[in-house]
């Protein structure tokens, strides 16, 4: 039998798989294929991504890190339940970081540094919204507060926002009862004044679209989540 001899990219190559094993797992537990208690067996896995077990063991360590997933020694790793507490605490935490991140996009903006990736992203979402697309609108809801973040040019920002992005996608899929055009008009005058450079304007829209989506988020939950 031939030894396997390492090559300079196998590196390369299996963090691709387990990195593309990682952002599929997330993508299922989003979509709600893997619904919150449901436990992730890392040989169901393996079979249903068409991956050895080694990539599926590090992605869901990674998924544990960004709260995601929970691991037990009797049952392994599982969904994790997301909890009423748990949705509060992210909108108290976004109420932070989301206004710093529009503020300082709005800075970048009045400083000749814009570009038109939050102008096409807003557009798409409009264009979902009118469209009643409910399972695009979480997504591109998503990706229009991380292009907000990635504006700001703040590495350590973008670094805490990115675990609390899949969360925030997680939450805009749980709850898409809300109405979409009101969360459209809200993105609207918020993309606005970072595209005009105000941003005392900017993070006080901000606050105001993070807060405003609060009550309705823990109401329309109320009856699937449990309290704590």
């Amino acid at each position: 039998m031939t030894a396997h001899v390492p090559h300079a990219g196998d590196g390369d190559v299996e963090a691709s798989i387990a990195e593309n094993a990682h952002s599929r797992i997330r993508e299922l537990i989003i979509a709600g294929h893997y619904a919150p208690g449901v436990r992730l067996r890392e040989r169901e896995l393996s079979a249903e991504l068409g991956v050895s077990r080694v990539p599926v063991r590090e992605a869901l360590q990674q998924l544990e890190g960004e709260g995601f997933v929970v691991t037990s020694p009797r049952r392994g790793a599982a969904v994790k339940q997301i909890t009423l507490k748990d949705v509060n605490e992210l909108f108290d935490v976004r109420l932070s970081l989301e206004v710093l991140a529009a503020r300082l996009a709005a800075q970048v903006v009045a400083a000749g540094n814009g570009s038109s990736g939050l102008q096409e992203l807003m557009d798409a979402a409009e264009d979902a919204t009118a469209r009643r697309e409910h399972d695009t609108i979480p997504v591109l809801n998503t990706a229009l507060h991380a292009e907000i973040v990635a504006m700001t040019g703040n590495s350590l920002l973008e670094a805490s926002m990115k675990p609390l992005l899949g969360r925030m996608q997680w939450l805009f899929t749980l709850t898409d009862s809300r109405d979409p055009h009101g969360q459209c008009v809200e993105h609207l005058g918020l993309c606005k004044a970072i595209y005009d450079g105000k941003p005392d304007l900017a993070g006080s829209l901000a606050y105001a679209h993070v807060e405003l989506g609060r009550e309705p988020s823990l109401k329309s939950l109320a009856g699937i989540l449990p309290d704590a």
